[in-house]
């Protein structure tokens, strides 16, 4: 078996860990992934060598036991080896093979992989000032995604502020990604590079604002993506054309199946 080029440490299923092994895939290198759906992860100990932690391990004065943040709430258990490699103390966390050098935030641990697998094939970029212009994009998603994680973990208690935003955050962000389609087949020119990766599966992780559609109406506030189809037709198009090739759909597997039934006007079962 291929030595894996990364380890990733994650709540499962994660589009931001998808990036990685979308990347992986297309370039054949391996990525091993540890981790659980998100409302386990809290009896979990967060580490190199991760694992679920015995009832009887998941004390309060536990040497482990961290308060719990950025959308996880409680005590967490995290080890002081997993703080020096992860300082801000997020996954997905991503660790070198021999565990001695950490690797946060989802677009990097992306690069790491596409440099990994770069003798493979070039998805990021094939020369210095592509490769700039593709980590321009990467940061421009970064901005995008932490918008959209604060506005839809904030769902329950959203205000005014947040959903004005997010819209404005939404308008700006998709108005680049459907200027860059203008005249090229990718984001980055004429072939595929990991700011496509990144962007159709960060958007499809912002279009779960669907399902939130009753919710926000009955606060009185918009779907802030109901007719973006129609706004930015090359950038959605571009989504949902990415998704559906076999190393998208792999990963990506039913995720975007409930927004193709209500652009195509079938009801989710």
């Amino acid at each position: 078996m291929t030595q894996p080029v990364l380890k990733i440490f994650s709540y499962l299923p994660n589009p931001r860990v998808w990036k990685s092994l979308i990347t992986a895939d297309l370039c054949g290198v391996e990525v091993e992934v540890v981790g659980v759906k998100a409302p386990e992860l809290g009896t979990w100990l967060w580490d190199y060598d991760a694992r679920p932690l015995d009832e009887s391990e998941r004390s309060d004065d536990s040497p482990h036991a961290r308060k719990g943040r950025r959308g996880f709430s409680g005590t967490l258990w995290k080890t002081d080896a997993f703080l020096q490699a992860h300082p801000f103390g997020t996954v997905p966390a991503a660790f070198s093979p021999d565990g001695a050098t950490g690797i946060f935030e989802s677009n990097s641990i992306l690069r790491a992989v596409a440099r990994a697998g770069a003798a493979n094939r070039q998805l990021y970029g094939k020369t210095d000032y592509e490769a700039s212009r593709v980590d321009s994009f990467l940061d421009a998603n970064l901005v995008f995604a932490r918008e959209a994680q604060v506005y839809l973990l904030g769902m329950n208690n959203l205000t005014e502020e947040m959903h004005g935003r997010m819209a404005g955050a939404y308008e700006f962000y998709m108005a680049g990604i459907e200027q860059s389609l203008n005249d090229t087949s990718y984001i980055v020119g004429d072939e595929l590079t990991i700011a496509d990766i990144s962007f159709v599966c960060d958007f499809a992780q912002y279009l779960r604002e669907g399902h939130y559609a009753d919710q926000l109406k009955a606060k009185g506030f918009m779907l802030i993506s109901e007719n973006g189809h129609e706004e930015f037709p090359r950038a959605f198009e571009h989504m949902l054309k990415l998704s559906e090739r076999a190393s998208f759909a792999e990963r990506m597997g039913t995720y975007l199946n409930w927004y193709r039934n209500k652009m195509s006007g079938v009801k989710d079962e």
